[in-house]
């Protein structure tokens, strides 16, 4: 039996057993890497019986009268353009001699392997149209891939695996997201491929919540990035990022608070002076790490989707990331855009950013890190803090007890604030602070609004936990609507008191 289940899962036997269901018959339409797909149809055997036409439209004139002109040949526009010609030409001729009997499908991609120069960006667009049962409206599921194999071949062979692993999912998997997202690296391994977008729709998917598909990509190692627009859609980073200049503030937003907002309003105010930012287009994120959401221990669905649907509902665009250190966050940016990156955060992150137990993994230690989170056009913009509420952090945190001096400067300690001015690392660091700071890869944030420093994520949550009504006015207005109306973050409404009764 365990060897039955083995063979089942290879790509041959996937190719073969989609071919010998007789109900299933629809078109492979390939463009820009071969067909790769199909080929493992035929290869398999049986495939008269499922493929209807393939194609391979790879001259631009020839794919334009196809599909008509489009600005960019590898994009979800032109892939959507494939899938509604084809599948239209499926109903069109096929559905009065087989459709009371035939479910009908489309298999689309659209892809640029590795140039002969080898220096494009290797990546694709791949999608299914697909009816479930004879006669019924089709679903889809689209998704963005990158190749990482180093030579054109390769990456052709693992589109050709993937594209199999892809369409057996959808026939199989649909009712198991997780078990669907897994199965696209069968027989491969998340070293060659990388799915950063992934997206259901349809009638057989109007359950399914794509923000929890996306945060499955991250958590089972098919990417490392996903995110949403303020609507909640997902998105395709390359679509939002390609060219622009980058403000990222990393939080908790749990939930999203006056001073969150303000630390993005400085830090917005501040870039948008920078020399090389000026006249650019700008994209401003907010961003939360899977280690943030798994702080409890596991993943809260619930707690996650109301921290992106608040952000949302202020009108920002969410990433969720798995880079817990910034040089591997601006990095990620680096894939997209050449232009500068600003980190908004506030004095805590600071500090964790200078503990050097985080770089135990890097030959060259903090030095290294700084050197990769620096080196292209990368500024921290430090929002400050009261140093009351910093010396309650520094008490209740593990990690900042190493990375501060245990001998703060006794002139500075008279200040009310804690800033990136007045800061003090351990002795060995204070050299390479200064050095950051004087060159301005570090700069204190100014016109902060000193009524919200006091306010602090994890007050606002217990106080929303345990009806103190204080917490509304440490959020925004609308923030605080939607956490009353949907009851988020274990917020019960007081019980109304009761009328004294008649003496």
């Amino acid at each position: 039996m365990s060897e039955q289940k083995k063979e089942l899962l290879t790509t041959s036997r996937k190719a073969l057993t989609i071919n010998l269901e007789e109900a299933r018959y629809g078109t492979f339409a390939e463009i820009g890497a071969g067909q790769e797909v199909a080929r493992h149809f035929f290869q398999a055997g049986g495939a008269s019986g499922t493929i209807a036409k393939t194609i391979s439209a790879y001259d631009m004139a020839f794919s334009d009268a196809i599909y008509g002109k489009a600005p960019r040949y590898v994009s979800r526009e032109r892939l959507a353009t494939m899938l509604n010609h084809e599948y239209s030409l499926l109903e069109e001729r096929l559905a009065e001699t087989r459709g009371g009997r035939t479910s009908f499908f489309v298999f689309a991609d659209t892809v640029a392997t590795r140039s002969f120069k080898g220096d494009n960006e290797a990546h694709g667009w791949m999608g299914i149209r697909f009816q479930i049962h004879s006669q019924e409206p089709p679903n889809d599921i689209i998704l963005h891939l990158r190749m990482w194999d180093k030579e054109a071949v390769l990456q052709q062979e693992a589109l050709g695996i993937f594209g199999v692993n892809f369409i057996y999912g959808a026939f199989f998997y649909r009712t198991s997201p997780e078990r669907f997202i897994r199965s696209l690296v069968d027989n491969l391994s998340t070293d060659r491929i990388e799915v950063d977008m992934l997206r259901f729709s349809g009638p057989a998917f109007a359950q399914v919540d794509n923000r929890l598909l996306s945060l499955l990509l991250v958590q089972t190692g098919l990417t490392n990035a996903v995110m949403f627009g303020p609507d909640g859609e997902v998105l395709q980073p390359s679509e939002v990022l390609r060219k622009k200049a980058i403000l990222v503030e990393r939080g908790s937003f749990r939930p999203v608070t006056l001073l969150n907002l303000d630390m993005l309003d400085c830090a917005t105010a501040h870039f948008l002076q920078e020399p090389a930012v000026k006249g650019k287009p700008i994209m401003v994120l907010l961003e939360i790490t899977m280690n943030n959401l798994l702080a409890a221990g596991r993943l809260d669905a619930a707690d996650f989707l109301a921290r992106v649907d608040l952000l949302g509902a202020i009108g920002y665009t969410v990433l969720i990331s798995n880079y817990s250190e910034f040089f591997r966050l601006t990095s990620y940016f680096r894939r997209y855009t050449k232009e500068m990156i600003g980190v908004a955060l506030g004095i805590n992150n600071l500090v964790e950013i200078f503990n050097e137990k985080y770089y135990d993994n890097l030959d060259g230690g903090i030095l290294e890190s700084f050197g990769r989170l620096f080196r292209h056009a990368v500024k921290l913009l430090v929002y400050p803090m009261r140093e009351a509420a910093f010396a309650r952090y520094v008490a209740g945190s593990e990690a900042a007890g190493p990375a501060l001096s245990d001998r703060p400067d006794s002139a500075l300690e008279a200040s009310p604030l804690r800033t990136a001015d007045n800061l003090q690392v351990q002795p060995h660091l204070r050299n390479l602070y200064a050095h950051l700071l004087g060159n301005h890869y570090i700069e204190g944030l100014t016109g902060f609004n000193p009524a919200t420093l006091h306010i602090i994520s994890r007050d606002v949550l217990a106080k929303i936990q345990t009806n103190d009504p204080s917490w509304e006015k440490m959020v925004p207005t609308v923030v605080a609507g939607k956490i009353k109306e949907l009851g988020l973050f274990d917020y019960r409404p007081s019980a109304p008191a009761r009328p004294a009764a008649n003496a």
